[in-house]
């Protein structure tokens, strides 16, 4: 999407001040420190807009402590971040007014484990094929730290949402699902990665066969082709899609694993934490 449902809810829970952990971890060091403390894992999950109550629910059915995160000072408490899905040009302005944005690509730059699906894989990437702009023409910003260019809303508009199963790579056994399943995926306006940096890792692709039939952007901001079924490009064969990347502490998917009941990813992201995967 530019990312979500427009059904996703955008209000969000909020966490009692009395449920802070009481030992604090050093920013981009959250692994050490929480094998130091010997406490359970807490992820935040940004709050500022978006489908927050759903990573909630899936981080705490692992095991996990999820606290919603609205504020910088919020940062220092967690031991990694989820940025959902939502609307990414509402996120790059609300954490640029909170005073949030220049506190979290530090600290992703930092090391500190996050984790973006849909609208949160566009505020990591380092590039937007096509980012919107603001009534005075400049481009929506990101947090960065993906070598990776995105392209908004590439599967289409809200009609030509989609499920479909995925090989993804480097799952675990979660439950009674076996690592090697597919993954269910749920795309929502859902964006693609057109390009990766050498150090990205490509974790699911779509199929060819079940994406719109549009050429690459190649990468060059701006470019329309490949912007949505029908558009520019159409004319070209179809290719497959990249969904999943990871690269050292970030991890991304353009879709929802947290609207389908699967968990798998979350836990992958609970590993990456713990140092684990």
């Amino acid at each position: 999407m530019t990312s979500s449902s427009s059904s996703a809810p955008s209000s969000v829970p909020g966490a009692p001040s009395d449920a802070a952990p009481t030992a604090t971890p050093e920013p981009g060091g959250t692994a050490a420190a929480t094998v130091r403390t010997g406490r359970d894992v807490v992820v935040g999950v940004l709050a500022v807009q978006g489908d927050v109550r759903e990573h909630i629910a899936t981080i705490e059915s692992l095991g996990g402590r999820a606290v919603p995160v609205r504020r910088a000072a919020e940062l220092a408490a967690i031991d990694g971040l989820i940025l959902p899905g939502g609307e990414s040009t509402t996120m790059d302005k609300l954490t640029r007014t909170f005073g949030l944005a220049g506190p979290l690509r530090e600290l992703i730059a930092g090391g500190l484990p996050v984790y973006g699906s849909c609208a949160g894989m566009i505020l990591l990437s380092d590039v937007i094929a096509d980012p919107a702009t603001d009534r005075n023409g400049d481009p929506q910003q990101t947090f960065g730290g993906l070598d990776m260019v995105v392209r908004r809303n590439a599967f289409g508009r809200q009609r030509e949402s989609f499920e479909t199963d995925l090989a993804f790579a480097g799952l675990a056994t979660t439950g009674p699902v076996p690592g090697d399943d597919p993954v269910r995926a749920v795309f929502i306006r859902a964006p693609w990665v057109e390009k990766v940096g050498a150090d990205v890792e490509v974790l699911a692709q779509v199929p060819a066969a079940e994406t719109p039939q549009a050429g690459p952007s190649d990468g060059v901001p701006g470019s329309d082709q490949g912007s949505a079924p029908g558009g520019p490009g159409a004319d070209l064969e179809p290719v497959a899609r990249i969904v999943a990347v990871r690269s050292g502490n970030l991890l991304a998917t353009s879709f929802h694993p947290e609207v389908t009941g699967e968990r798998r990813v979350h836990e992958l992201f609970i590993r990456m934490i713990r140092g684990e995967a």
